[in-house]
Formats: structure tokens, C-alpha cells, sequence
């Protein structure tokens, strides 16, 4: 039997004290897919040991790559070189992880041997085609089922895959990675052309690796012609993790935290300004640059929000954060308006739907719209209402009891796990009044 895990919130309390959050999601994933490819050995601090980062590293060991740990963060790959990998015995399991499934399929559409990317009920409901379609112009085989989802049935294309020169119908560092990791195995030159910025920290690993890319404004271009040198990574803490707290610490009087070695990489950030533009008191503290990330402390002091009109050119930097800002969207004066945001129909769950129904069992006035929602500001009551199992929901509600006006029980938490284990433990720590309950 699985699991089920239910959070219990009850409602007030301030949040105080200083925490460094588990390490960065995007960048965790990266650091195992391309120490893998490098010539050499890597060593990787700060790794998040959580189930979507496990997954690939799980995928990379039965690929046959050896990696020691991790232990406490730590972990020690032995590179096998861009052309070492070596065909699994089984499908990959990739569990939850829609950036470990869209990842790979690049990444293995160009190798000498064929492979089969598995996931959870939830990733096997997700699309797909945003990267099979653009894989198959570059000469990629690539079998879904009708819906376009996984399992994903990859026939090995080595040195049949052609560059392309592809504009992205939407922004999605998924995608973008996909295609870059490919063209490191496809003829001539492949580049991404992106609507809007999104995270950069493919490009960035790829340079710390010293494999050339090009970036030019929105266009960003590779070649098959590199090869990637072993570097030593001291992952972040993760921004959509600390986002967490950083609405937390705004919406509850009497808030007063450091949140440590966060990374605060500029297509990360727009949660800092949305949150900003509403009125909180965010200082970024002691800047610093790790390992070709930029890294800071955040203090975050309480304040007042106020509803705002989301800019369109944060959505795309704030797209993981959006649960919980909208639970800072609840908590403020006047109306919030979100628009430009239809990825967030595709996640792990509708976050639009998810977000919108939990509101609303809170006495939230939530208008969710195609594309995004209208929340008026108002008191927060008490409720049972169903993450989906989807952690950023789970996670989002969890911080709303800091406002609310009796118990918020959170039904479907298991996942949590997927991507902040010790979220429970650091909340409380903080100052939130939460139990986690565990059935079978």
C-alpha cells in the first residue's frame, strides 16, 4: 500500500530565524546529466537528495556511470565522456520528474543505443510533444502513446540527428535544454530561439564545463563540436523552495528570517519582484557568484501587501512560484490579476484549477481565467482542501495557515518529497504550527 501523507496547519504564528534551504532542483539534475558526459571526475556539494533529483541520478548509474554518494549533500561522479554512456538494461524510471523525462529524450535521442523513459501516473499524463516534435525535425525517433506522453520509446540516432534552427511557440527552459542536449550529438549547428527569458542554467553548466555555446539576445546555439571537462559544483539552495518562506515571512506580523545561499539567478527571480511590487521588504544580502551562479542571503522582514496586475515579463521567471504567490495574492489588499500563465494548466497538476478550488474552500474570492486567475484579497478562513499530489499546492496551503482563522488540513502531501523532504522540519523550525500525518 501506498502511503498518504495529510498536512495539519494550525492557523497564526510569525516566522523567525534563519535557514538554508536543500539545494536547487534545476541545477541538481544538471550537474549529474553533465558530470556524466564530462571527461573526469566531478564533485557535486549541495545536491538536493530528493526523488526527482534521485531519479536521474538513478538513470545515469544504469547507464553505466559510476556515482559514489550522495551522503549529507555530497556526491562524486566519474565521468564517462560525451560518447560513454551505455544502453540500460530496463526502462528508466523517472518517477515524478517532467525536467528528467524532457531532459533525457534529448539527450538519448542521439545516442548508439535505445532506451525507454517511464514515469508515475502523473508525469505519464504530461505532454510530451513540446519536445518530441522538434526532436523528430532534427531526426530524432521518438515513439509516444496517441496522446503524445510517456513512455517515451527512444531509438538511438547516433550521428543521424541535423541541427535545426527552432523558434519556441512558448518559453520553456525544458524544451530549450532538450534541444541543446541534443545538438551536442546532431550535424551542423542547432539554436533555440525563446519568446521570453527562461532559466539560463543549461547554458551556464554547459560553459562551467567548458563546452561552447552561443548566446546571442534571445537565440542560444551549440554544436556537436566540444567536449565537456569534469568541475567541481556547489549547488544553491533552491529559489522556488525559499519562495516558500519568502511569502511566509511577508504575510505574517511579527516575521523576521535569513534564508542562506539562495540562488538568485536572474531568470530565477521573479518571485523577489513580484513579491516586491505588492510591498514586501526583501534585502538581498553578501551577492556572491558560485561556480558560475549567482548566489545571496534573503532577510525578509513583515509587511502589507497589496494586489497588483502580475507584469508579463515575470510570469515566465516566476512559473514554479505561482501557488504560493498566490496565496501572498490572498493575503493582500485589493486584487491580483495573473495572465500569460497557461503553462501552469500542465504541471504536476492544474495549478490554475488546484490553486483556485483550495482558495475558494478558504473563502477566498479565486476567478481562475484560461490562462491565469483574479484573486481578491480577504480573510482566510479554515478548510480541508487536496493538493493533487502536487507538492508546490501542498506546500502553498501549507503556508496559508499562517493567516488563517482555524486548522487548514492539506489532504495528499506524499509528494512533498519530490522536492523539498525537509520542508516540514524547516517550516516548524521557522515558526509554522504544522504536523505531517501518516496513513497506509
Amino acid at each position: 500500500m501506498s502511503k498518504t501523507v495529510t498536512f495539519i496547519v494550525q492557523p497564526g504564528g510569525s516566522l523567525n530565524g534563519s535557514a538554508r534551504v536543500p539545494g536547487d532542483k534545476s541545477i541538481s539534475h544538471r550537474s549529474i546529466m553533465l558530470g556524466s558526459l564530462a571527461e573526469g571526475i566531478t564533485h557535486v556539494k549541495g545536491f538536493l537528495q530528493a526523488e526527482d533529483a534521485l531519479a536521474t541520478l538513478q538513470a545515469f548509474r544504469d547507464m553505466g556511470v559510476r556515482i559514489e554518494g550522495p551522503k549529507d549533500g555530497e556526491l562524486t561522479i566519474y565521468g564517462v565522456g560525451k560518447h560513454g554512456l551505455t544502453a540500460p538494461q530496463k526502462p528508466l524510471y523517472l518517477g515524478n520528474s517532467g525536467t528528467s523525462m524532457r531532459l533525457l529524450s534529448g539527450l538519448l535521442a542521439g545516442q548508439a543505443f535505445d532506451s525507454e523513459l517511464t514515469g508515475d501516473k502523473s508525469l505519464s499524463g504530461r505532454p510530451m510533444k513540446r519536445v518530441t516534435e522538434p526532436l523528430a525535425e532534427m531526426g530524432a525517433e521518438i515513439e509516444t502513446t496517441e496522446k503524445g506522453t510517456a513512455p517515451l520509446k527512444i531509438k538511438g540516432q547516433a550521428g543521424k540527428l541535423k541541427g535545426i534552427d527552432y523558434q519556441m511557440p512558448m518559453a520553456s527552459a525544458q524544451v530549450k535544454s532538450c534541444l541543446l542536449l541534443a545538438g551536442m550529438y546532431a550535424k551542423g549547428i542547432t539554436s533555440v530561439t525563446e519568446p521570453a527569458p527562461t532559466r539560463d542554467h543549461t547554458e551556464r553548466m554547459l560553459s562551467g564545463f567548458s563546452y561552447p555555446v552561443e548566446k546571442q539576445g534571445s537565440k542560444v546555439s551549440i554544436s556537436a563540436k566540444g567536449s565537456l571537462t569534469a568541475n567541481d559544483i556547489d549547488v544553491p539552495s533552491d529559489i522556488s523552495s525559499a519562495a516558500f518562506f519568502l511569502v511566509g515571512a511577508s504575510i505574517a506580523p511579527g516575521s523576521d528570517i535569513v534564508l542562506r545561499h539562495v540562488g538568485i539567478n536572474p531568470t530565477r527571480t521573479g518571485v523577489i519582484d513580484i513579491l516586491r511590487l505588492m510591498g514586501a521588504k526583501i534585502e538581498v544580502l553578501n551577492e556572491r557568484i558560485v561556480g558560475g551562479e549567482p548566489v545571496a542571503d534573503l532577510h525578509v522582514v513583515s509587511s502589507p501587501l497589496t494586489g497588483i496586475d502580475i507584469p508579463d515579463a515575470l510570469v515566465p521567471l516566476a512559473i514554479d512560484e505561482f501557488p504560493v504567490l498566490f496565496v501572498a495574492a490572498a493575503c493582500a489588499q485589493g486584487q491580483t490579476r495573473l495572465s500569460g500563465a497557461e503553462e501552469l494548466r500542465v504541471k504536476e497538476s492544474d495549478r490554475i484549477q488546484v490553486m483556485a478550488d483550495g482558495l475558494q474552500v478558504l473563502g477566498i474570492d479565486a476567478e481562475p481565467t484560461a490562462d491565469g486567475m483574479i484573486i481578491q484579497g480577504g480573510p482566510i478562513g479554515a478548510g480541508r482542501v487536496i493538493s493533487h499530489g502536487d507538492h508546490r499546492i501542498a506546500m502553498a496551503f501549507s503556508i496559508a495557515g499562517l493567516k488563517a482563522s482555524g486548522p487548514i488540513e492539506i489532504e495528499d502531501c506524499e509528494n512533498v518529497n519530490t522536492s523539498f523532504p525537509e520542508f516540514v522540519s524547516i517550516a516548524t523550525k521557522l515558526g509554522l504550527k504544522l504536523i505531517s500525518e501518516q496513513a497506509s
